[in-house]
């Protein structure tokens, strides 16, 4: 016989524990529940970079098809434009100016190359090697990249001044006769040089600077066991360690030299005898005084076109040379 209690527990109905479990997702919702959170979760992100690239896409990809379209119309920005389709290129062909502007600009950039190249670096292994005032000698070579470039050039302008100017008042203190530095097409090309190379070489020298710093100091010392001298040193420690910076910065060079415009139109106006003019000096005649401006954009696109194509060459080459 059977006590209460036990009779009452057999007449208690029986229940689960656990919970009633609910029937699995499918593959494809789950995928569509993490693509919504993904999506809520980078909401805000996605929008930035929208904004960022209609920015973008307003003021840099427009312009650039703006520009290719003008290069095939006659405008002047007062009566509509018209098609005329290779006409502005022939006249560009046909313009003496034409060819003495590409002369003169590749002149500005081999001459740059020389010194505008070579002094940063060179300059940055000596600031590299000093263990004394480095910050400021550091700074005063980056100082010249703090002034506004018109500043600079007129400056430099009253530098080579043939009749009060800084340096020909030097040379004449010591009874030496100055050239005619602006005034003579032997010369003038050259004068713009050293103020574009004076005038920019202060953030080529820190980016100098910064690579010299990732080279490790174990390979110098063990140069100099070697009895490796200064030389020696800069061709099989420093050249090779900085190898990659230095053709970076020789393609950014040449793309910023073939694009001069400020030294000649300040100090030179493009003379003595068209000595000076160079591709952008040309465009800017074609656009603010000519008024033409389909031809200025034509120019612009060989421009253009011709920077684009050496880019291209130029990474190829050093692809190869760094697979080889």
């Amino acid at each position: 016989m059977s006590s209460p209690r036990s009779s009452s527990l057999l007449a208690w109905p029986a229940t689960s524990s656990s919970p009633a479990r609910r029937p699995a997702a499918s593959p494809a919702a789950r995928r569509r529940a993490r693509l919504r959170r993904k999506l809520k979760e980078n909401l805000s992100a996605y929008g930035l970079l929208c904004a960022a690239l209609v920015v973008f896409a307003m003021f840099s990809w427009y312009p650039i098809v703006r520009g290719v379209l003008l290069s095939f119309q006659q405008v002047d920005f007062v009566n509509p434009p018209t098609w005329v389709g290779l006409d502005n290129f022939a006249r560009l062909f046909a313009d003496p100016l034409f060819g003495v502007a590409w002369r003169n600009t590749l002149l500005f950039t081999g001459l740059a190359l020389v010194f505008g190249f070579a002094v940063p670096f060179l300059t940055a292994v000596l600031l590299n090697e000093m263990r004394h005032a480095r910050a400021f000698f550091r700074l005063a070579v980056y100082l010249p990249v703090m002034l506004p470039p018109v500043v600079t050039a007129l400056m430099w302008k009253w530098f080579y001044d043939p009749g009060s100017g800084l340096f020909n008042s030097a040379l004449g203190a010591l009874g030496l006769s100055g050239p005619q530095w602006l005034d003579s097409s032997g010369t003038a090309m050259l004068s713009l040089v050293f103020v574009s190379t004076w005038a920019n070489m202060g953030s080529t020298t820190l980016i100098y600077l910064a690579a010299l710093g990732t080279i490790p100091g174990e390979l110098y010392e063990a140069a100099e066991l070697d009895g490796a001298g200064m030389w020696k040193r800069l061709r099989h420690v420093t050249f090779p360690q900085t190898r990659f910076v230095l053709l970076m910065l020789l393609l950014l060079q040449i793309v910023a030299t073939m694009q001069v415009f400020t030294e000649p139109y300040v100090m030179t106006g493009g003379g003595p005898d068209d000595s000076t003019v160079t591709v952008l000096l040309l465009l800017y005649r074609y656009a603010f005084v000519y008024n033409d401006f389909g031809s200025a954009s034509a120019m612009s696109l060989l421009l253009f076109l011709a920077l684009g194509v050496f880019s291209a060459l130029y990474v190829r080459l050093t692809r190869k040379a760094d697979q080889a």
